[in-house]
């Protein structure tokens, strides 16, 4: 368990290099994917599937990533983008184009649904977490200009 958290954060680092995010910031980078990782991974012993896990953890790694980017002062995507990298489905999804390629259109099938619901899981947790941090930002702000 302890590997896999190194690793990913290496990972996750290296990800935010690619995305030319300042160098100042990629410790937290680090952390925040270890965190999400670290979501992601434990959840499913407590008996949660993988698709609730993967929205837990990016649900997790958006709201760390909000407060990072106010107490840093930088865009939320500088946290958010790398921070998820660890829970991409590009394993299941390779598994989906070999069955296909395979022929087993079946299990091609299965695994595309699972890749696909993970996927929108990340996106679903993403986007509630942004919800949470956006709610009555823009109706104070319509009313007083028309004062």
């Amino acid at each position: 368990m302890v590997w896999e958290l190194i690793i990913c954060g290496i990972a996750t680092i290296a990800f935010a290099i690619i995305f030319n995010i300042p160098y100042r910031l990629l410790w937290m980078i680090g952390l925040i994917g270890m965190l999400s990782w670290s979501v992601y991974s434990l959840l499913p012993i407590t008996g949660v599937g993988p698709v609730p896990a993967a929205a837990v953890a990016a649900f997790s790694s958006a709201l760390i990533s909000h407060f990072a980017a106010r107490k840093k002062r930088v865009p939320v995507t500088t946290f958010t983008i790398p921070g998820i990298i660890p829970l991409v489905p590009g394993g299941r999804a390779y598994e989906t184009m070999l069955a296909f390629v395979q022929g087993d259109y079946i299990e091609g099938l299965s695994q595309g649904a699972g890749t696909l619901l993970q996927a929108g899981a990340i996106a679903g947790g993403l986007a509630f977490a942004l919800s949470i941090f956006s709610i009555g930002r823009g109706v104070g702000q319509r009313y007083e200009t028309n004062r």
